[in-house]
Formats: structure tokens, sequence, C-alpha cells
């Protein structure tokens, strides 16, 4: 997996008015250029590179540098390529709208079996899910969107906040071996954070093994990691407040009540392997957490604790960074490359040829 960063502070408002329609025509004709001619399996292996989505969404006039690169981008590529022929799907979003992904892959106007619109589904959650519980960087999932083709392939683009920065998070099927085991093609962010548990890495194989057996083995035992409040004594009354003593071997375990309960139902299930332990309802990032604890306490094998974390201008930015978006120049462009595909179509492709010599020069 490649790695480098790059900063995506949170900005406030909405893309202007102006900008929005521009951007969704423009990326609607640069992605019908691409599926034209390499293929929407190509398309979708494009997108799922997070420095081909970024220099995207450079080319379509936004911001380098903000949060709302990835929701603006991906919003303008949903609308114009949705409304095209292209054998491309792109459900969810941002919100409320990234909880609309399973009903919009039911109701894609794609011809998909529906033993193939299950895996997809499946794939949209499980994908969050690791995203959100295996992958513990604090940054909060609060963006999904889900592409995929006819054939059944697919690319997730996800991003979460924290206080002050996003990041985002690529995913291709093609190179998913495991959903489990670093499954990613690429996470974007401003830097590495310290204390990131990555259940994701190739390191935390044998942890996910202890966890997956503590689980099997009936996890009721796991209650003496339960933090207890301090017993009320005497001196618990006088002007010194009491003091709470844990055993320090412990003391990192947050294990809950309601963690046990979740694990009891896992119990019951037994599941085969960790991807199913996952699944299982109710189980989150705490839950995931102080299993790998509890995994690297008693059994001494740790997980990994290694931040797994991995940018172009052409028209401008809306905030005026590096320069005001020129409206005319966009419109051209997109003019431009609009006659190109429909001369495409007519067999005239030099103008799509003269275009694609452009690349050479990069």
């Amino acid at each position: 997996m490649r790695t480098g960063t790059v900063n995506l502070p949170l900005h406030t408002g909405k893309c202007p008015k102006w900008l929005f329609p521009r951007m969704k025509k423009l990326s609607g004709v640069i992605s019908e250029m691409i599926v034209d001619e390499y293929g929407s399996e190509e398309f979708i292996r494009r997108l799922s590179n997070p420095y081909f989505f970024q220099a995207l969404s450079c080319v379509i006039g936004f911001d380098w540098h903000s949060s709302g690169t990835t929701t603006t981008t991906c919003g303008a590529l949903k609308e114009s390529i949705n409304s095209l022929n292209l054998g491309i799907t792109i459900a969810g979003g941002k919100g409320a709208a990234s909880r609309k992904t399973p009903s919009e892959i039911e109701n894609s106007q794609l011809s998909i079996s529906t033993q193939k619109l299950e895996k997809l589904k499946y794939a949209s959650k499980i994908t969050a899910k690791v995203d959100t519980s295996l992958v513990q960087d604090s940054y909060n999932l609060y963006h999904h969107v889900f592409i995929f083709t006819e054939k059944g392939r697919y690319a997730v683009i996800q991003q979460g906040m924290n206080d002050h920065y996003a990041r985002r998070y690529h995913w291709l099927s093609d190179n998913v071996g495991s959903y489990i085991e670093e499954p990613h093609e690429g996470i974007c962010c401003d830097k590495k954070q310290d204390n990131v548990l990555d259940m994701t890495s190739k390191k935390s194989r044998e942890n996910k093994s202890i966890c997956l057996d503590i689980v099997k083995d009936n996890p009721k035992h796991l209650e003496r990691y339960i933090k207890k409040p301090p017993q009320m004594t005497l001196d618990s009354f006088s002007e010194k407040a009491p003091e709470i003593t844990f055993n320090p071997r412990h003391d990192i375990i947050d294990m809950k009540k309601i963690n046990i309960q979740t694990l009891q139902k896992a119990y019951e299930i037994q599941p085969e392997n960790y991807e199913q332990l996952l699944s299982v309802k109710g189980v989150g990032p705490k839950t995931i957490r102080s299993l790998a604890m509890i995994a690297d306490i008693v059994h001494g094998k740790p997980a990994s604790w290694k931040d797994p974390v991995k940018y172009s201008f052409a028209h401008g930015g809306k905030d005026c960074i590096p320069y005001p978006v020129d409206k005319k120049l966009m419109d051209n462009n997109t003019q431009i490359l609009r006659d190109a595909v429909r001369k495409a179509k007519l067999g005239k492709k030099d103008r799509l040829y003269a275009l694609k010599r452009l690349t050479n020069f990069y």
C-alpha cells in the first residue's frame, strides 16, 4: 500500500451554487471519456486511487486541501454518472445519504443478479465497519460512497473526521483479498497519528486469532476486566476523596457489561472467523479494542499500533486557493471534452488522441 499525506481541514458551508453545476458537467464528461476509452472497470479502478481522485477533484475546480473535496466531488460524480448510461452506479453519500446505500444498490438500473446484489450490500456494510472498528484512528465516519459496475466490481470512498481534519479511505474490490487484512488501496490524511489501533495490519493476525478464541471459549470469564467503583468507607465521608485503585496490569482495559453481553451473543453464534465476529451486531470499536488488549496482556500477542495512513491544479479552487476559479475556462474545457467524446463516437478520434497525448507531458 502506497503512503503519503495531505492536509484536509474541515471547511464549513456549502459548495457555491455557481460551482457545483460546473463540477457536475465537467466530472461527467471526464468520466464519459475514460469509460469510452478504457471501460467502466478501469474508471472505478482509478477512483479507488487516492491520488487520481484528488487530482480529479482539483481539475473540476474544488479546493485541493478541503474536507469537502471528498463529499462534493463524490456528489458531483453521483449526479452526473447516475444520469449517464455508463454501466456504473454510485450509491451513498454524506450523513443520512450514506444510510441509503443498501436500498440504492438494490434499486440500481444495472443488470445484476440478486446474488451479486447481496454481495455488494455486504461489501458496503463490512467496509464501513472495518474503517469504524478495525482502524481506530480517532476519525469518525460520516461519508460512505459505494461505486459498482454490472460485473459486480466496486470501489469504496469513505471519509471520517475529528475536531479539525478529515481522513479518507479508499477500497477496490480487485485488491481485497480479505476485508480484515490490509484491504485498502490507500488512506489519506493530514498526518500520522499516535496510538492508532490497526487490526487490519498483518502484524495483528495473531492477536485477531486470540480474540476469536476468547469469544468462542465463552467470554463470561472476561467479567474480571470490568472496572468496579471503589468501595465506600468511613474515609469516603472525610474531606479527602477516596482513592480509586485498579490492578495496573488491567488498568488500560475498559470492558463494560454491555461488551460482555455482546460477546455472549457472539459466543452463541460461534463465529468461524474474525470477519464473522466483526459482523455480529453490537460488536464495535470498544469491544474490538478491549479484546485486542486482553489478547496482548494475557497471551502476549500484541496488535499493531502503527497508523496505516498513506496530491494538481487546473481551474483554481472555490476559496481562491491557489487562485480563483476561472469560470469561462472551466466551461470552455468542458465543451472541448464533450465535443471530443461526441466526435469519437462518430469515429473521429483525432481530438481525443490529441488530448491523450497531453499525458506525455506529465
